[in-house]
């Protein structure tokens, strides 16, 4: 079957495969599509798509696709997969909140407490009007990420 998508390395890229490929440097999917990409090469090892999903343990659909990607959104995006440009879920608190609560942490806990719990924090914070809603597991969140 005549291929729709033909794949044609650079001396510069092929190298750069090969050094994700002999150091693992990156995830296993990352150094998965070097392998692939090298052996989908036309001018290096040109294997069939049916030979490479067998050697790497994949679906054929899943050779044609990696090397539908290269032609159309370039090397990088195909090796390195495509970047979010917004987050999937939006952080619950920004900086001023988030310094709100540990300023709040790090004072008195409030009478009849000997320290803050979460549960204690995120019902104060609520009260004093920083945040409408937040969930206690937020409150510890934020607090780790000050250790």
């Amino acid at each position: 079957m005549q291929k729709k998508y033909i794949v044609r390395l650079t001396d510069e890229e092929r190298g750069q495969l090969q050094d994700v490929i002999k150091k693992l440097k990156g995830s296993s999917g990352k150094v998965r599509r070097a392998q692939i990409l090298l052996k989908a090469d036309v001018e290096w090892s040109n294997w069939t798509d049916e030979r490479i999903a067998e050697a790497f343990s994949c679906r054929t659909k899943t050779v044609e696709n990696i090397r539908q990607r290269l032609v159309e959104k370039g090397f990088e995006v195909t090796l390195n997969g495509a970047l979010r440009p917004v987050p999937p879920v939006a952080k619950c608190l920004d900086g001023e909140q988030e310094a709100h609560i540990i300023a709040l942490r790090l004072g008195q806990p409030p009478k009849g407490y000997a320290n803050w719990s979460l549960r204690l924090l995120s019902r104060k914070v609520v009260e004093l009007g920083i945040v409408e809603t937040i969930s206690h597991e937020t409150v510890r969140r934020t607090l780790k990420k000050t250790e």
